[in-house]
Parts: C-alpha cells; sequence; structure tokens
C-alpha cells in the first residue's frame, strides 16, 4: 500500500470502532484489551510500524464460512440500544455491528496486503475476536470466524492452494475447525487447555488428516507448549506446505491470564513467532497474517502483542 518502504514491513491494522463493540460491566473480553495493546504498541521501537485502518468485510467474503441468512441474523441481532445476548457470554451492542464487520474485514485486507507485495506479515489487532463462531453459531464472544473468513478470502480472490491456520489461544478454536476439518486444502492446528472451554480439541480430532490439536494439561508451561509445537504442529505444518500462514493470536495460555491455567510468558510467544515466521519463510514467501483472539489480563496482553509485533517487524 502507498506509504510502505518495502514489502519487508511488517502492517498493523486497527480501527477505533473496536472500542465501541460494548460488552458490558465486568465482562473479560473488553475495549480496555484493545486500549492495552494500543498503548504497547506507541513505544518507542514500534514507530516505523506500518498502520492502516481496517475496512468492513464484503457480504460475500463473510458468506464464503458463514451462509447469508446466518449472517442476516446476527446483524438483525445487533440491538439499537443496550445490550443483547447471543449466549450467556457472547454480547453485542450498537457498536457491534462495525466493529465485527470491521473484524472480519481486516484479517481480508491484512491478507490482501501480504499476498499483493504491499506488506510481508500483519497483525490485526480487532475484537470481537472470532476462532469459537461456527459456521451458523455465534459463541464464545465470537460473531463472525474472522480467520476462517480471511483464509477462504485468501483462496477465492488471489488463487491459493493450501491455507495453514495456527491458534495458540487457550481456547480451541472450535469455530475454526468446524469450518476447516472437512477441506484438505485447509490446514489447522491448535495448542490449548485441555480440559478448558469449548470442550472440543481432542487430540484424536484430525478432519481429514488436516487438523492437529495438542492439548496441554493445566498448569503447563513454556516448555511442554515448545515441545507440541516441536514434535506435533510443525512438521505436521512442514508436510502441509502453507502457502499462507496464518495465527489465531490468543494470549490468554499467559501465566497472569485470570481465564485459564497454561503458564506461558512473553518468551515463549516471541520463540512461536519466531518458528511460524521461519516455516511462512520456507513455504509461503514469508507471507504470514496474524489475528488477535484472547488475552484477558491488561498488563499481559500488551507485553504479549509488542513481544509477537516485535518479532513480525524482525522477519
Amino acid at each position: 500500500m502507498a506509504g510502505h518502504e518495502s514489502a519487508m514491513t511488517t502492517l498493523l491494522i486497527g480501527h477505533p470502532a473496536f472500542l465501541d463493540h460494548d460488552t458490558g460491566p465486568g465482562h473479560p473480553e473488553c475495549a480496555d484489551r484493545l486500549r492495552a495493546v494500543d498503548r504497547a504498541l506507541e513505544a518507542e521501537n514500534f514507530q516505523h510500524l506500518a498502520r492502516t485502518q481496517a475496512k468492513p468485510a464484503a457480504p460475500e467474503q463473510l458468506r464464503r464460512v458463514h451462509p447469508a441468512d446466518f449472517v442476516d441474523f446476527v446483524l438483525a441481532g445487533i440491538p439499537k440500544q443496550g445490550l443483547a445476548y447471543v449466549d450467556g457470554d457472547t454480547v453485542a451492542s450498537p457498536g457491534s455491528r462495525e466493529a465485527a464487520l470491521r473484524a472480519a474485514g481486516a484479517v481480508c485486507q491484512a491478507v490482501d496486503e501480504v499476498c499483493s507485495g504491499g506488506a510481508r506479515n500483519a497483525f490485526c489487532a480487532v475484537r470481537p475476536p472470532g476462532h469459537h463462531a461456527e459456521a451458523t453459531q455465534a459463541m464464545g464472544f465470537c460473531l463472525f470466524n474472522n480467520v476462517a473468513v480471511g483464509a477462504l478470502h485468501a483462496r477465492a480472490a488471489h488463487g491459493l492452494k493450501r491455507v495453514a491456520v495456527v491458534d495458540f489461544d487457550v481456547h480451541h478454536g472450535n469455530g475454526t475447525q468446524h469450518s476447516f476439518e472437512r477441506d484438505p486444502a485447509l490446514f489447522f492446528a491448535s495448542t490449548h487447555q485441555w480440559p478448558l472451554y469449548p470442550g472440543t480439541g481432542r487430540r484424536e480430532e484430525k478432519g481429514v488428516g488436516n487438523v492437529v490439536n495438542a492439548p496441554l494439561a493445566p498448569f503447563s508451561d513454556g516448555s511442554a507448549f515448545r515441545a507440541a509445537f516441536e514434535r506435533e504442529i510443525l512438521p505436521a505444518l512442514d508436510r502441509f506446505a502453507p502457502e499462507l500462514v496464518m495465527v489465531s493470536a490468543g494470549f490468554d495460555a499467559h501465566a497472569d491470564d485470570p481465564l485459564a491455567q497454561l503458564q506461558l510468558r512473553e518468551a515463549d510467544y516471541g520463540w512461536v513467532t519466531r518458528e511460524l515466521l521461519k516455516l511462512a519463510d520456507r513455504h509461503a514467501k514469508g507471507r504470514l497474517v496474524s489475528s488477535l483472539e484472547g488475552g484477558y489480563n491488561l498488563r499481559a496482553l500488551g507485553a504479549s502483542v509488542a513481544t509477537h509485533v516485535r518479532e513480525l517487524m524482525a522477519a
């Protein structure tokens, strides 16, 4: 895009509309999460980070994952005032329409930038998150599946044959797996705490050989996380040889996160980011698109995102 010094840049995609998705008092998935991310990325070592604003997803982009009647149902359920509950923990407010459309749109935009050479890689600082949203079910704080929408956009708009999503959120990305598991041209891998919400992600869930789940016991630390990647996820990803690597970047496996019990630290997020970048270099011309999922301790979230983005910029 205009203003990029070269294709070796990292692009940050955000939008003020993400702050207007109001989930109500005391909800962990709140606007302060993005404020913490924004503050972390205002530090001096991010001054050369290319930045742009998210565009809304087009209807046809959403419909590759979500049937048209479901998209209409979600958008019609967004209230004119106050809050509406999609389920016990998934909330919509008047600002949620624009936020949800731009969250999915940001990932499509990031795909366009890295596939056209406008950026080498990209991080989408978005909310609501997306990886729990199934084709016809909004759940787990998620309305549309941002990363799945972006993956299918990569295939439709850029002719990519093999697209991979790697999910290191502490919760299993059931929605992404649901959308990918019958399509051998898509790959999904996940580390996540087990047992934990949403109850999917057993090791034996393998799709058509294109799904790798590496569940981790509560209180597992960075060494267990790294071992799961080294022994299971990275070898399978290498064999798949993706033309684009996408990341569901949830930071709630951090030791300080209140919603789960994994014990990762910022250094573990730096390590996994470097490993995924190496793999993208081998198979995907360096193309990597990352999108924010969970992370609910504000300090840990800001520090972890800063570590992740710093590694993207160093690629």
